[in-house]
């Protein structure tokens, strides 16, 4: 959020020092190890089937596991068929995506795939002799990668991966194929490892649990559900309780097969969500609307929390300053607005009786305010909290736009929530270059606060183009750019509840990116019920998606507050 306008940021870029191209597998994944491609010419092989399972991605992720969350499928681009495979590289992952296949000692192999991307590899682990790779620096378009290796005298199973490079785009895959003798003994399914479980579904939940079902896999002589990646239960059944969960609180869930042979895949992952809010927070309507207040004459129309209409549900006071106390804040209303301390608090009253919500929002675009260890951790939550106490204020807002902490932001956060209770109000206006990684520090703070936190209203302007969810570029500005975008974190891990659309006012608020009110209610109709969608359309809906924002309550004062006529009742409209 700006005191006067919002800069706009160029894409990141990273350099490549070099070409890290032999992959092993290590007891901790799949580890690169500096050095060539291994193999790059197929090795002669026997006739025999494709011993890929789900070679297409036709069944979505199952019998493949990708590194970190990377991998998902998308219908278009595909090779063939109705899927794809698409990887997202962070700067300190490469999306791998693997499988376990069996095969038989002292035979040859082929493998192939067809790949599209930058830095795009295929290769082959636990061979029992020399594990080969093979990768392309560039493909615009489709592109076939082929491998061969001969397995040693002990190998019964290889893992077969494609992964993409640090920092780069995400990559495509599809039609992975490894042809040679079959592994196992064909009459005896416990031979060979079994397929990944499908039809994984969430169903009865209480504050402390979640029930689980899957579908039966041909073979299998046991299940293994994991939670958040962690190992949380077995069982020989298809379904399963995972118990001592955080109330309000989403967890992610895989399972795998196993029996004598050794363990699937893990299976497509579904989100849980245990009962006590979804992450909502006491006081704040389920569909809410968000409205930046400025301490600050900048051109818009100067206001008192009194003129806010009542459209707005959290009112967001911008912003409060950084002190010479590491971490710590203060907040002094703008001797220009000629505003009372007395009238300023009498207001802010007035405005939670009528049941709305007022934050102090800290950051903005000139915002330093540095919370980096343990001791600014602190200072951060008791400035905030006296300011809390002083002003009547119900929580925080996070629109640091230089930098944050994930790890010390987290910890200032709940050391503030321990204070103020659970109605804390805790809302978050990241740019939306800081919301396309779950790797990022913005991302990573609101996951490793979500039982607490509020909204995050992510600012979509001031942004040129962006990734959405379905890996395709789309612009600021339309309500593509909106949606897609918004995906990313409704998929990412936050609550629908968690998410909201940040947008100016007018076309004054913000350097680019505005949309008028008729876009972002079509964005709220295409995320929460299917429909006024542009070309993209999400794969499903989110009923529970909180609402909206904008910058600022003085921009929508300034155009007869049309944005808070519109978008408003809207907002409180969704189902």
């Amino acid at each position: 959020m700006s005191r006067h306008r919002h800069r706009a940021h160029p894409p990141l870029r990273r350099r490549l020092g070099g070409i890290l191209a032999t992959v092993a597998l290590a007891a901790g994944g799949l580890v690169t190890l500096g050095g060539t491609s291994a193999g790059a010419a197929a090795a002669p092989a026997a006739d025999g089937p494709n011993l890929v399972r789900n070679p297409g991605f036709e069944s979505g992720l199952s019998s493949w596991s990708c590194t970190g969350g990377s991998g998902t499928t998308v219908a278009s681009p595909a090779h063939s068929g109705s899927a794809a495979l698409r990887a997202a590289p962070t700067g300190s992952d490469t999306a791998t995506c693997a499988q376990s296949v069996s095969v038989r000692p002292n035979s040859s192999y082929t493998l192939s795939a067809w790949v599209r991307g930058s830095y795009v590899y295929l290769g082959t682990a636990g061979t029992g002799t020399t594990d080969v790779s093979t990768w392309t620096p560039s493909a615009d378009d489709w592109q076939l990668l082929t491998t061969g290796f001969t397995t040693g005298a002990n190998t019964a199973s290889v893992t077969v991966f494609t992964h993409g490079w640090y920092g780069q785009p995400a990559y495509f895959a599809d039609d992975i194929t490894l042809t040679g003798p079959a592994g196992g003994d064909p009459g005896d399914p416990g031979g060979q490892v079994p397929d990944a479980p499908g039809g994984l579904a969430a169903g009865a939940v209480t504050a402390s649990s979640v029930a689980l079902s899957w579908h039966d896999v041909p073979g299998a002589t046991g299940y293994t559900v994991y939670r958040d990646g962690a190992k949380a239960l077995s069982t020989t059944g298809t379904s399963a309780t995972v118990t001592g969960l955080a109330a309000a609180t989403s967890y992610r869930f895989q399972v795998t097969a196993s029996n004598a042979a050794g363990e699937s895949a893990a299976s497509t992952a579904v989100t849980g969500t245990t009962a006590g809010g979804g992450g909502g927070t006491p006081g704040v309507p389920k569909h809410a609307v968000t409205g930046y207040w400025q301490n600050f004459d900048n051109g818009a129309t100067v206001q008192k929390i009194a003129d806010i209409p009542a459209a707005y549900d959290i009112i967001a006071v911008a912003f409060a300053d950084a002190t010479t106390t590491p971490g710590a804040v203060d907040f002094t209303l703008d001797p220009a607005l000629k505003y009372s301390e007395a009238a300023f608090k009498a207001d802010i009253a007035a405005k939670q009786a009528a049941g709305k919500s007022v934050v102090i929002s800290v950051g903005g675009e000139r915002g330093t305010v540095g919370v980096n260890d343990a001791t600014s951790a602190n200072n951060f939550a008791d400035s905030v909290y006296a300011l809390m106490r002083k002003y009547g204020f119900n929580g925080v807002d996070i629109d640091l736009e230089n930098g944050l902490n994930p790890t010390y932001m987290a910890q200032a956060l709940r050391a503030l929530s321990a204070k103020a209770g659970d109605k804390l109000v805790i809302t978050m206006a990241p740019q939306t270059i800081d919301m396309q990684s779950t790797s990022s520090g913005y991302f990573r703070t609101a996951l490793d606060i979500k039982d607490i936190l509020t909204v995050v209203n992510t600012q979509f302007y001031n942004s040129g183009s962006m990734n959405g969810c379905d890996g395709k570029v789309y612009s600021q500005g339309s309500v593509d750019f909106l949606t897609a975008l918004a995906c990313v974190q409704l998929e990412g891990g936050l609550d629908p509840s968690q998410v909201g659309l940040g947008v100016p006012a007018s076309p004054r608020g913000a350097g680019s990116g505005y949309v008028a009110p008729s876009v972002v209610n079509a964005a709220l109709d295409c995320l929460t019920q299917g429909t006024n969608c542009g070309s993209f359309k999400p794969s499903r809906t989110y009923p529970g998606l909180r609402g909206a924002m904008t910058w600022s309550t003085n921009w929508d004062a300034a155009s007869g507050n049309a944005w808070s006529g519109a978008v408003g009742p809207h907002v409180h409209g969704l189902p």
